[in-house]
């Protein structure tokens, strides 16, 4: 018996649906064992005190701060369609004052997964007003993001920040540079 070859829509439509399954699987599982506000809370006050370690000047940049919006652990995986998922908290002189997840999906060659921390900065109230305000906060269409780059050893207090907002990636190694969080979605939830 003699096999022919797969036509390659069938190999692509084959992919795509093995893709599907692997992202519904992974988020599913996510939402399943979605996480309590306590154990947030707990991961959050975590990542604050990394942000503040690696970040010289860090806490006195935070306590200036309007609002600070931290995600502890954002999932990313992807097999050719990706997507994110993270839930954090939103916290407002030091108070957790409302809890939120983010999600972001996107298309192109990628294989894999990471696992990244997200603090958003929130330098005017105006800019936390319109936030806190929104049914969905789509970043760079709703808000944009800075992601903040600054010398090695230099005191993020000393720099001259003229945006309303801001934002930190850290990986397991460390903060992270020339990343984006552009099309992210967050959504308020309720704990």
């Amino acid at each position: 018996m003699i096999c022919k070859p797969m036509k390659r829509p069938f190999l692509s439509a084959l992919s795509g649906l093995a893709a599907a399954l692997f992202l519904s699987l992974l988020f599913s599982q996510q939402v399943a064992y979605a996480a309590s506000a306590g154990e947030i809370n707990i991961k959050v006050d975590s990542a604050l005190q990394r942000f503040k370690k690696e970040v010289s000047g860090g806490s006195r940049f935070i306590s200036n701060a309007n609002g600070v919006l931290v995600f502890p652990d954002v999932i990313k995986a992807g097999f050719g369609i990706g997507g994110e998922y993270g839930e954090g908290a939103l916290r407002v002189g030091g108070k957790t004052v409302a809890y939120y997840n983010t999600a972001a999906a996107s298309i192109g060659f990628q294989l894999g997964g990471q696992i990244k921390t997200v603090v958003i900065v929130f330098l005017k109230q105006s800019a936390l007003n319109k936030f806190r305000q929104s049914d969905g906060w789509k970043v760079g269409v709703d808000g944009s993001v800075a992601i903040v780059e600054w010398g090695v050893g230099e005191d993020i207090n000393t720099m001259d920040i003229n945006d309303p907002v801001v934002g930190f990636v850290f990986d397991n190694k460390g903060l992270m540079y020339n990343l984006t969080i552009e099309g992210s979605k967050i959504t308020r939830i309720y704990k």
